[in-house]
């Protein structure tokens, strides 16, 4: 429909304020507009100013309108009349300020319009250009205030649904035997700067043996957040139940394949189990990097057969289970790739090779101070390059392995 723009004229002083705003007349009469028009070039304002003589002109300028617009508002249009009119044009534009413009016996009228979503009201026949500068100012900043205290919520309501995420992801070790000794860190990428898809869990169940899990959910973001939340509850609930553990492994990936939203969606997990009294750990390993092996000072990398990451191919896997040998005291360190894939130069990776050289330099140290500092060295490494761009899981497990830690 068409729109008749009336222009201001050019005024030689310069404007106190520049609105970086349109400023939207809708006004079947001409009169009205009029004084609109000459109160807008008295005014303080420098700003467009475009006249609609119905509400379907206004709805569609403002589909089509590319900045902030205050709309000066009259509530009897050819096409609509009454409060309705405000609720039209927040439907074209959500973001728009609004200004209704009333009969002098019309105030409660102008309230009620405040109530449903306007953010003044003006009474035509004491429009003045102070008063109507102000009262579209004034509008726009309301708006302003309104639209970020509508953010804010919405980041407290994402902080709500972090924080149950965290509550998932990061477990609290379920253990019955104080000899056993397990340290955990979680440290989200700074890419995303959320919890995402890494998870892990420890359990020991009432014959003695410590069960633990680390994975890693491919992607970033709240799906693959919930669905390592979905793998971690349900790896903790087979193995409580007694599943076995090529078991417990196969219905993780019946799982992952019925939950995940995208068929390209995978996980890799590590599975260990450590009998009580015996020396040596179970390993169970799908796609998962390998493992550090700390004997008094000594670290080696151990990386025992495996099989392929959970849903690339769902039901074909085959996933061995290995023992390690254990001497008394020593302690197994599970982590995510995120640890060791991140950036220490321009163009190269900490890698494999400068984790286990970071973790070998830090053998003397007991087992928390071990995982802070290799999650520290890692992160320090990448900063002059942006961060860890992933997120970074760290177990540290073993029976009595820090019986002397400070």
């Amino acid at each position: 429909m068409p729109v008749q723009q009336i222009g201001i004229p050019h005024r030689p002083e310069p404007p106190l304020w520049n609105l970086d705003a349109t400023i939207l007349l809708v006004e079947d009469d001409a009169g009205d507009a009029l004084l609109v028009e000459e109160m807008l070039a008295d005014s303080e304002l420098d700003s467009a100013l475009t006249w609609c003589k119905t509400l379907a002109e206004a709805r569609a300028f403002l589909g089509t309108a590319t900045t902030p617009v205050c709309v000066l508002l009259d509530l009897h249009l050819p096409d609509v009349h009454g409060l309705d009119a405000v609720r039209q044009i927040l439907e074209s534009d959500s973001d728009a300020a609004i200004v209704v413009l009333t009969g002098l016996e019309e105030s409660g009228t102008g309230l009620r319009a405040v109530a449903g979503g306007a953010q003044d009201y003006l009474v035509k026949g004491r429009l003045g250009p102070e008063v109507l500068a102000r009262a579209i100012r004034y509008a726009l900043q309301r708006k302003e205030v309104e639209r970020a205290a509508a953010a804010l919520r919405d980041n407290r309501l994402i902080a709500q649904e972090n924080a149950r995420l965290e509550r998932g992801l990061l477990p609290v070790p379920l253990l019955r035997d104080d000899r056993f000794r397990a340290r955990a860190r979680y440290e989200p990428g700074r890419v995303h700067g959320l919890l995402s898809g890494d998870f892990y869990d420890v359990v020991q169940t009432s014959d003695g043996t410590v069960h633990a899990v680390i994975g890693d959910v491919s992607g970033h973001g709240a799906a693959e957040a919930a669905l390592g939340v979905c793998l971690r509850v349900a790896w903790r609930t087979a193995v409580l139940c007694g599943t076995s553990h090529p078991e417990q492994i196969a219905l993780l990936e019946e799982i992952l394949v019925a939950e995940r939203s995208d068929s390209h969606v995978f996980a890799t997990v590590t599975s260990l189990a450590f009998p009580p009294g015996q020396r040596h750990a179970q390993v169970l390993r799908a796609g998962h990097p390998g493992l550090l092996l700390r004997e008094g000072t000594d670290v080696t990398w151990v990386e025992p057969e495996g099989g392929m990451a959970l849903g690339l191919l769902p039901g074909a896997g085959r996933w061995p289970t290995v023992d390690i040998p254990l001497t008394p005291g020593a302690g197994l360190v599970l982590f995510t790739d995120g640890l060791f894939e991140g950036r220490d130069g321009p163009d190269s990776r900490l890698g494999e090779e400068g984790l286990l050289a970071m973790a070998r330099a830090n053998g003397h140290l007991p087992a928390r101070a071990f995982v802070d500092a290799l999650v520290a060295g890692a992160a320090e490494g990448a900063a002059p390059y942006g961060g860890l761009a992933d997120d970074v899981a760290v177990l540290h497990l073993g029976w009595g392995s820090e019986s002397d830690e400070r």
